[in-house]
């Protein structure tokens, strides 16, 4: 089994992102306060705003204004999910919520790593899918690449 492989300072410095998902990041950013604070029933309010920054939301979906969305372009949430308080969505790669899956509260849903081996220790951006009808409880971490099945 071999370590970690001697780090590349430089190479880190260097953009893991293109100029235009940078922007997009951006401004994804300042609107977070048009987000977070929202009525908690405003929850076509934070579909809207999910679906002008890319994201694919089905019909009844409800999202907790102090869930944290990282890049909502990368999203797709079937009819009637739900994302709770607190919830962490980094969806660094593709991340398919399906229908009817409650995902509670503080529960932290990680799309991205970072390549150990590669002295440059790039962003590894894998999907996540969450099938139908799953409840994934308080407090979980779904890691990058993992799939759960229907129910």
């Amino acid at each position: 089994m071999t370590g970690p492989a001697t780090p590349d300072f430089a190479a880190r410095r260097r953009p893991q992102w293109s100029r235009r998902e940078r922007a997009v990041r951006v401004i994804w950013a300042l609107t977070q306060p048009l987000f977070r604070c929202s009525p908690r029933i405003a929850w076509g309010w934070r579909r809207g705003l999910l679906r002008l920054f890319g994201a694919s939301v089905g019909a009844d979906v409800h999202i907790h204004p102090t869930a944290r969305i990282a890049i909502p372009w990368t999203l797709n949430f079937g009819d009637g999910a739900a994302i709770g308080d607190r919830a962490i969505l980094y969806a660094l790669g593709p991340m398919r919520i399906g229908a009817g899956v409650t995902i509670s509260q503080n529960a932290h849903l990680c799309g991205g790593t970072h390549d150990h081996r590669d002295p440059a220790f790039p962003v590894v951006r894998s999907p996540i899918t969450v099938a139908d009808d799953v409840w994934i409880g308080a407090d979980a971490f779904i890691g990058p690449g993992v799939e759960v099945g229907d129910g």
